[in-house]
């Protein structure tokens, strides 16, 4: 089980997203408000909070969001579970869609750091059932 510390949206894509601290989840769709989302395979992104806390111990200076990430979970490293794992947060569903992104052009993060975690370390997802994910609720492997 995991804790969501982070929920992550921006309006616009190419921008950091910000910490909302909860939001709406549209099945087939991903986080209203979010310019991630749509009828792909990559609603929803997922960090997990202990890649990032050691990418800050490297002397990364990032906040919640900065990866492009929405949600942060806490106590599940989410790139060890296969595609189709399902996970559950009060009423949303999440289906694991796709494990780490080829990154075509490097970040900020990257030209800073030499190194940038969310191609290698992010997941993504479709949301199978909608509902609203708020910081400090519990995500849950379903299968």
């Amino acid at each position: 089980m995991g804790k969501i510390l982070a929920v992550c949206t921006s309006e616009t894509k190419g921008v950091h997203k910000r910490d909302v601290k909860t939001a709406h989840f549209i099945e087939s769709f991903g986080i209203e408000g979010d310019a991630h989302g749509g009828d792909g395979h990559r609603q929803v992104s997922l960090l997990s909070a202990d890649k990032i806390n050691d990418f800050r111990a490297k002397g990364a200076k990032v906040i919640d969001g900065d990866f492009g990430e929405n949600l942060i979970v806490e106590g599940m490293d989410l790139k060890e579970f296969p595609i189709g794992t399902r996970f559950s947060c009060n009423d949303v569903v999440l289906e694991l869609s796709q494990i780490g992104k080829e990154c075509h052009t490097k970040c900020n993060i990257y030209y800073s750091m030499g190194d940038c975690i969310m191609p290698r370390e992010g997941v993504f997802a479709i949301v199978v059932k909608g509902g609203t994910i708020s910081v400090g609720d519990e995500l849950e492997v379903l299968t």
